[in-house]
């Protein structure tokens, strides 16, 4: 009696090196690697930034940036084919059709002069030899499967003309659009609102198993891991340190760095509540802004689209308080934001620090009242100048409040001090450094001017969450150091749970929930904040104690 052979797996990488040019950090970004994906398996390839996750998913579709990177030694086997001796022709035809990618951000991967409809289109022409007609049928349904709304208007949109979520599923229609064996998405939720990203994550849940399609994810998020994980490997510095089944690696990891990247999991369960000031710092009353666009010339063209960014809001931030922000893209956290910090002017309603209403008063009546309130934005890279060394940045505000450039350099060092920097990144410049050291950097430049109120918007978003968790625990101490007031904008709830003392909720410019965060966590109150709630990533799983 013949024995049944053990199937062949869809992809074999086995002991894959990429070399990276003379004079970088090391001399592979990606060092003896081997694993397997399997037919209809999701395998999650976990790690931080420079850990070479991507660098591999790109040696396997062969968009490496050769003759700089390229693969040094090893295999990468593809039914048997070893992907590494494809002529480009074979790779042509792989690419796309055989194997698909999903990039992590859409707007840089699609193209912005190029409908929707026509770059899916443009998928299946090279590809196959069907009519205009056909093509356009397939595009629709292809459109249709990822559950995006109303296919006839998507089809002829432009990639600026949807939404980060939409934008996303466009991408997964066009790497779906010849039904591939092997579908690679590169961090394709990292910046997406939870509900999004939950939406996201089921969809390609469902195309893996309707099209019997192996999904490599890479990912830094655990929660995502825990939600559609069939096995998990671990990279660290080009290295797979852990592989094995999802329960092995989240509930069992071996591997110390597997063990310190659960410890800097945020805890869905919220910290014991702290005492927290009766003093009222700043209130917020009956805030509105609304952002109009369209109309054409002398009221001729396109309707006008009003869009109520903030409805009549109300909060209070107290002495000392940490007040969370939190909703979807869209919700008006950041415009609620830069009203309060006064880099966009609200429409009417009242700002109300230390008894002085700052919503009314001009630029020069602003003056004394700037430092007192500062901001921490999203992407440091794009908040920094880049011409300027770090030193400069930060010394800049003291400079321009009156101090001398000699008094101004030293409060710079000392809050480069105080972030965790030591002196040597004074005369360095912002590219010099990782994301998380430039987000150090933002924060720096904010303290540098000794405000009471800190407004942060979204200031761990992008981060790995080791460096998020350094990144939280810095602003915790500052806060009790500095007795900072702040203010967390964010659409991470497990971010949220570990640092806010009360949360609000956003929705389409209003506030519709606001209560301490263990009581809005426990029971909440308004549908919209359950659906929050219930599209975490991962909620069921907690990270093992180690």
């Amino acid at each position: 009696m013949n024995t049944p052979t053990e199937a062949k797996p869809l992809l074999d990488i086995q002991n894959l090196f990429v070399k990276l040019p003379a004079g970088a950090e090391r001399s592979h970004a990606v060092e003896d690697v081997s694993y397997t994906l399997n037919n209809n398996e999701i395998l999650c390839v976990v790690g931080e930034s420079g850990s070479g996750k991507s660098i591999t998913a790109r040696a396997i579709m062969s968009l490496l940036p050769v003759p700089h990177v390229r693969v040094d030694q090893g295999q990468i086997l593809f039914n048997g084919e070893d992907l590494t001796k494809a002529k480009e022709s074979r790779l042509r035809e792989i690419r796309g059709g055989e194997i698909s990618m999903i990039f992590q951000e859409p707007m840089t991967a699609l193209n912005p002069v190029m409908t929707i409809g026509n770059q899916i289109d443009e998928v299946i022409r090279f590809h196959t030899k069907i009519k205009k007609r056909d093509r356009r049928e397939r595009a629709m349904n292809l459109i249709a499967s990822v559950h995006l709304p109303d296919p006839e208007h998507i089809i002829a949109a432009y990639p600026h003309e949807l939404s980060g979520g939409q934008r996303q599923r466009a991408m997964i229609a066009m790497a779906l659009a010849m039904e591939p064996k092997i579908l690679i998405a590169d961090e394709p939720t990292t910046a997406l609102d939870v509900t999004t990203q939950a939406q996201i994550l089921k969809l390609i849940k469902e195309l893996q198993q309707s099209h019997d399609t192996g999904v490599l994810f890479i990912t830094h998020d655990f929660g995502v891991v825990a939600d559609i994980a069939d096995r998990v490997a671990v990279m660290q510095y080009g290295k797979i340190v852990e592989i094995g089944t999802t329960d092995q690696v989240l509930n069992h990891p071996q591997h110390p760095y597997t063990q310190s990247l659960m410890r800097a999991v945020p805890s869905l369960v919220p910290p014991a509540v702290r005492a927290i000031s009766d003093q009222k710092e700043l209130v917020v009353g009956d805030l509105t802004k609304t952002y109009s666009s369209g109309g054409g010339w002398f009221g001729f063209g396109s309707k006008e689209r009003v869009v109520h960014a903030a409805q009549n809001v109300e909060l209070t931030l107290h002495k000392g308080e940490t007040l969370g922000v939190v909703g979807e893209s869209g919700s008006g956290k950041s415009t609620l934001a830069r009203c309060i910090v006064r880099l966009i002017n609200a429409d009417s309603g009242s700002i109300v620090y230390n008894d002085v209403d700052l919503r009314p008063l001009n630029r020069a009546q602003m003056r004394p009242y700037r430092s007192k309130i500062q901001m921490v934005f999203q992407d440091p890279f794009a908040s920094l100048n880049p011409r300027s060394k770090v030193g400069n940045i930060i010394a800049d505000g003291p400079r321009l409040l009156g101090a001398d450039a000699a008094q101004a350099s030293q409060r710079a060092l000392e809050m480069l001090a105080l972030v965790g920097l030591d002196d040597r990144a004074f005369d360095r410049f912002p590219h010099e450094f990782s994301g998380g050291q430039r987000q150090r950097i933002g924060i720096a430049r904010a303290l540098a001017l000794e405000p009471e109120i800190l407004v942060a918007d979204e200031p761990v978003s992008a981060l790995d969450v080791s460096i998020q968790a350094q990144i939280l625990e810095l602003l915790a101490d500052i806060r009790e150091r500095l007795q900072l007031s702040m203010i967390f904008i964010t659409h991470d709830l497990r971010v949220a749970a570990q640092v806010c003392d009360r949360i609000a909720v956003m929705r389409l410019g209003k506030i519709v929930e606001m209560g301490p965060t263990a009581a809005l966590f426990e029971q909440a109150e308004h549908a919209y904040t359950r659906e929050l709630l219930n599209a975490v990533p991962g909620k069921d799983w907690r990270p093992t104690s180690l």
